[in-house]
């Protein structure tokens, strides 16, 4: 996991977040990789988007409308709030014909989608430079004037 000894804005917490979660996801697209001949595996996929979307709303401070839920009588339940931090969901990725062994490992498709995560986790690592950066050349030029 990312971790970095400092955090110089909500912006670099949020892209922390972000870069674990892909690291996440690299391990399960590694995983099911490495079980492509494993028999009745199942690929297994994790859902984080919607996650880091209400994380990055909460850090940068938009607020979504919210949608109340109407009580028309007493004794009807109230409705459930989200308590604590959103987590992401693992799913299967079942899109893919099995194979005699029961196996549905598409290799392609695994590739295909662990090249996508690390574009992505590469533009994340570029956005955390660029983030520290623009505060390591405030703090240069505020010694310099000294």
């Amino acid at each position: 996991m990312f971790k970095s000894p400092f955090s110089v804005s909500q912006a670099g917490e949020f892209i922390q977040s972000a870069l674990n979660a892909r690291a996440v996801r690299q391990d399960m697209i590694s995983s099911n990789i490495a079980n492509v001949d494993t028999p009745y595996y199942r690929p297994r996929d994790i859902n984080f988007e919607d996650v880091l979307k209400k994380e990055a709303d909460k850090t940068f401070g938009v607020k979504g409308q919210k949608l109340e839920m109407a009580q028309t009588a007493g004794m009807h339940l109230g409705s459930i709030e989200d308590s604590g931090r959103p987590m992401p969901t693992t799913f299967f990725r079942d899109g893919h014909m099995a194979r005699n062994d029961g196996n549905s490992v598409d290799l392609d498709v695994e590739m295909s989608e662990m090249n996508k995560n690390a574009t992505m986790y590469n533009a994340l690592v570029s956005a955390y430079k660029k983030n520290t950066a623009i505060f390591s050349s405030v703090l240069d030029a505020s010694r310099s004037m000294q």
